[in-house]
């Protein structure tokens, strides 16, 4: 008795490490996009992200990226899984596949959380309005403002609160750490590409990957507090 009594204790002190490690990156991310939106919006980050642009291009023809032509089209088949059509089918997916486990309530809250989070990135963007970048081609279509970027504002929302909402309802240990670190990677790699292919400045896939990041820690209290431990 004494032994399960301190198993249990050891389990209840690893959630609430958790539970305040959570709290504390999200206040950490949350205070860094307050004063990077106002560094952008004062004009103070414009230097910074187009020397980055440029050094991705080559110096002789702005219209060519670095590296070799594989590499450009590798990020375009990246950045695609950020896009709103890609994302609205994994999401589609995930809500069936946690309905068919019964998961109804799992399935509600994700469906809420996610569609939430994309309308936020269209209101910042809107309000924020920031015109794309203008000193190097784009390499890929784009028609909305740039800052937060949508591509890495959306795949943070919507990978790492899957990633989030899968882990809690895998029952071997080993492969509840799988999801988090699959949605991470996606994450960064979608950002990574809207920045190559000239699309967004630097500072605009910061400001996505902060605000997806602040809305899924968010989701995961939110999800705690209404779905349960």
């Amino acid at each position: 008795m004494q032994q399960l009594k301190r198993h249990l204790t050891r389990i209840v002190s690893v959630a609430e490490a958790r539970v305040w490690l959570t709290a504390l990156v999200a206040a950490l991310v949350a205070y860094l996009l307050f004063e990077l939106t106002g560094e952008v919006l004062e004009g103070e980050t414009r230097a910074f992200d187009e020397s980055v642009l440029l050094m991705l291009r080559d110096t002789s023809d702005l219209g060519m990226p670095v590296g070799p032509a594989w590499l450009t089209k590798m990020m375009v088949d990246i950045t695609a899984l950020g896009g709103v059509t890609v994302l609205t089918l994994l999401v589609t997916l995930v809500i069936v596949y946690l309905a068919l486990r019964r998961k109804f309530r799992t399935a509600a809250f994700v469906t809420v959380s996610i569609f939430g989070g994309w309308a936020l990135s269209s209101a910042m963007k809107i309000g924020i309005a920031r015109p794309r970048p203008e000193v190097v081609q784009h390499l890929v279509e784009v028609s909305d403002m740039s800052f937060p970027s949508g591509h890495a504002m959306l795949s943070a929302i919507t990978y790492l609160t899957l990633g989030a909402m899968l882990s809690r309802i895998e029952e071997q240990p080993s492969l509840r750490y799988f999801f988090p670190a699959v949605a991470v990677a996606l994450t960064l790699i979608i950002g990574l590409s809207r920045i190559y292919l000239g699309v967004h400045y630097p500072t605009d896939v910061l400001g996505g990957w902060a605000a997806g990041t602040v809305w899924a820690c968010a989701s995961w209290f939110a999800a705690r507090w209404m779905l349960g431990r």
